[in-house]
């Protein structure tokens, strides 16, 4: 027998009083996204489709869904703001998941309540739902500490708002980013200072888009990690993948900690990704 409509009101709103950002749900879940069925990506001779020649929906089995709205306006009463976006949990490598972790791959976020199984928000596919699905969910709480939310919401903000780097830049950064790939996981003095790094930012002056451009890198270590080799000889090394070339006429960089750099370096860089640079 269908709910009264109040009742599913004060119940949805009671439910969601505990949920947050960042929260998930695990099972085989339905994923559903549009598609052009006369010029289809991601759909396949196995993909299970409704008999119909108008069919341009595909609903896909993911392992998990996260909650990817704020938790402020997860809260607010239902009847006002009844929807709710959510996205869904793939499983990655272990390897890749201390990537994802340090923010290397905007593609993903990195959520530790499901971290366990090797899950990882999947930010490329978002989803719309109604609220009151989550009745019938089981909450698994996706972060518990003030620095767990603030990276989920950085993660997030980043997979929006980072930038896009100059193709002459992406061409000329291909080797660093080639070479940290094949060294960041090794078991060798760069590999493990390369995993001791917490993120790797540039900084272009006096602009992106100068005739004649001086590049600064930063390569921000964790608080504490020690480098097992020297630090100067391995930003050498790393540096000079990066040869000045074009219109980019020198190229610096230093090995530093967050409380060493400056409030105004930080803001005036961006992050390099694991990601291609300009691509994804």
């Amino acid at each position: 027998m269908k709910e009264e409509p109040e009742n599913t009101f004060l119940k949805t709103n009671e439910a969601l009083k505990d949920w947050r950002q960042g929260d998930c749900v695990l099972g085989d879940f339905g994923f559903v996204y549009r598609f052009d069925p006369e010029a289809p990506i991601t759909i396949d001779a196995n993909t299970n489709l409704d008999e119909g020649d108008d069919i341009d929906l595909v609903e896909a089995v993911v392992e998990g869904l996260m909650v990817v709205s704020q938790t402020c306006d997860i809260v607010r009463n239902c009847k006002e703001r009844p929807f709710l976006e959510v996205c869904p949990l793939v499983e990655v490598e272990p390897s890749n998941l201390k990537e994802i972790e340090r923010c290397r791959r905007p593609q993903y976020a990195y959520v530790p309540g499901v971290s366990n199984h090797n899950l990882v928000a999947d930010l490329d596919r978002i989803m719309t739902i109604e609220k009151g699905m989550i009745l019938k969910w089981k909450r698994i709480v996706g972060c518990c500490t003030d620095i767990e939310f603030r990276n989920l919401s950085q993660a997030l903000a980043r997979k929006r708002l980072r930038v896009a780097f100059p193709d002459d830049f992406v061409k000329l950064a291909g080797k660093l980013q080639v070479r940290i790939k094949e060294k960041h996981d090794k078991n060798s003095d760069e590999g493990r200072d390369l995993r001791s790094l917490r993120e790797i930012r540039v900084q272009a002056a006096p602009s992106w888009d100068a005739e004649s451009v001086e590049i600064m890198l930063y390569f921000i270590r964790e608080s504490g990690s020690e480098a097992l080799s020297d630090w100067s000889e391995q930003l050498e090394k790393w540096k000079n993948m990066i040869p000045p070339c074009g219109r980019f006429k020198e190229v610096n960089g230093i090995v530093t900690t967050l409380a060493d750099l400056t409030a105004q370096d930080y803001v005036s860089s961006d992050p390099l990704d694991l990601d291609h640079l300009s691509e994804n």
